[in-house]
């Protein structure tokens, strides 16, 4: 079975991750975002005008998956809006670390997202189902 310090792993490594959404209309919305792994927490950010943006005002629950399909790692849970000051420094850090951009905290046009994990699943096609786990907090 993957162990939970893979499925850490493989989030902070990850350069891009799939965020699922909701539309107002009950139709899903996926879409490629840049974001960082910290303290077991996605963060990550888009625009209020953005569908992304919209559907996550309206609903908060996503689905986050990030590009293999042969190595499989996701997680479920509600976004959070981060206000807190530390945490956006430290956000904007790490994003630029990682992506060579600094994201402004202060940009209004910009709303910055966390995802803590309520739900998670992870496998290995080469060896599914003996490799397939969930991890469950709620």
């Amino acid at each position: 079975m993957v162990p939970w310090s893979e499925l850490s792993a493989a989030f902070e490594a990850s350069r891009n991750y799939w965020i699922c959404s909701t539309k107002a209309n009950g139709r899903p919305h996926a879409a490629p975002v840049w974001g960082v792994w910290l303290d077991e927490t996605l963060l990550f950010s888009t625009g209020p005008r953005s569908v992304k943006g919209r559907n996550l005002a309206a609903k908060p629950d996503v689905a986050v998956h990030l590009e293999s399909g042969d190595d499989t790692y996701i997680i479920e849970g509600a976004v959070e809006r981060i206000t807190d000051r530390e945490l956006l420094g430290r956000f904007a850090e790490a994003y630029d670390v990682k992506y060579s951009f600094r994201p402004n905290a202060d940009d209004p046009g910009s709303l910055v997202y966390a995802v803590r994990p309520r739900i998670a699943f992870a496998w290995h096609e080469r060896n599914f189902p003996e490799s397939a786990t969930s991890w469950r907090w709620d």
